[in-house]
Order: C-alpha cells, then structure tokens, then sequence
C-alpha cells in the first residue's frame, strides 16, 4: 500500500485521542482522509505505511486490535482511540506471547460459555504452548517460522472463535474494551523491559 505522510504532526493529547489523527472509523479504510481504524492510527503514529498491520504491533495483538476496533460502537471506539499511541509500539519478542494473549482471550469467552469444550481444548492448548515457550530465549528463524505457523494456523482459528464469543454478548463493548487495554498494557510492559522483536521478524505481520 501507498505511504501517506501526515500533513499535521501527530501527538498524544493529554485529555483525549492523539492530536492530528484521522477520525476513528470500523474497517480498513484507502486513506488517511476517509477516516482510520485503530491499527490505521497506530500506523501513522509509528510512521509507517497506511495499514492496519502496522510492523511495530504483534500481529496477534493487531487482530485483536481490528476486532474490537469493528465490533463495538461508536462511543467505545472513540474511548479506545487513545489506544494508538501505544499500539503502534507493542511487539515483544517473547515466543510465548501470542499463545498466551489468544489463551486469555479464549478464558474470557469460555466465562460466557463454560460448557463449551471446543474452548476448553484450545485454552489447553494455549496454556500447553505457553509452558513450552516459556523459558525459550526470543530469536533465531526456527522459532520465528514455528511461531509465524502457529498464529496462521491454530493461534488465528482459536482467537477468531473466542472473538465471535465475546462479541455476542449482550456487554460485548465493554468485555472487548477491557480486554484489548489490559492486552495493550501486557504487550508494552514486555516491550519496556527490553523485549522487543528483532527487525528481521518485524513485516511478517499477517
């Protein structure tokens, strides 16, 4: 996609959303003038290209990002618009992260459904990888590749699930909204203490 520089310097307002952003909008959008999801603003504050998977944000993280930005309603989004200035620098390198922020997404879904075993099964599942990941050191294009499979294979398949859960429920805005700040501020507390992606692994975004 095209690079559209900002005409007005982008900063982070103290009252409300980051000053000289496009308005907040659901969906992907072709340019800056017709408005920008959440992971679109995050972009522009990182510097990038218009995308709304921005290199500076996990990629796990980014879809979740997309799916609140275009499930909940206007007002919700508007509050979370402040949200940009940190997603569009929140990749920690950790192995382990992607499992263990789709394994918190699907233990809030199976709070609406705890007789689902199909989210039993993937909670499992994610709390298995965690556990082996735990300790591994971030690096190396083995564990890039595996991690990059995962999350397009069965880290994807879990969290979309869990997602359509969540998004169902008759709070579905306010369950989401809690549970993309609490996972932005997970994803920048592993970024603060030094674990940052290398740059190698930074455009496999999606």
């Amino acid at each position: 996609m095209i690079a559209f520089p900002p005409q007005t310097p982008f900063r982070q307002s103290p009252a409300g959303p980051p000053g000289g952003l496009p308005p907040p909008g659901r969906f992907a959008h072709l340019h800056p003038d017709d408005g920008a999801c959440l992971m679109e603003g995050a972009a522009l504050l990182a510097g990038d290209r218009f995308t709304d998977s921005p290199a500076g944000t996990h990629p796990a993280l980014a879809a979740l990002a997309r799916v609140v930005n275009d499930s909940v309603g206007d007002a919700t989004r508007h509050a979370l618009w402040p949200l940009a200035a940190e997603l569009a620098d929140a990749r920690p390198a950790a192995q382990a992260y992607a499992p263990r922020l789709v394994g918190t997404v699907v233990d809030e879904a199976r709070v609406l459904r705890p007789a689902s075993r199909r989210l039993a099964r993937r909670g499992r599942a994610c709390r298995r990888r965690v556990e082996r990941l735990a300790h591994v050191p971030a690096g190396g294009l083995p564990g890039r590749a595996a991690d990059l499979l995962w999350w397009r294979g069965p880290g994807r398949r879990h969290l979309e699930h869990a997602l359509r859960v969540l998004c169902a429920a008759p709070d579905a805005d306010q369950r989401l909204a809690r549970l993309l700040r609490e996972a932005v501020a997970e994803a920048r507390d592993g970024v603060d203490r030094g674990g940052r992606a290398p740059a190698a692994e930074e455009r496999c975004n999606r």
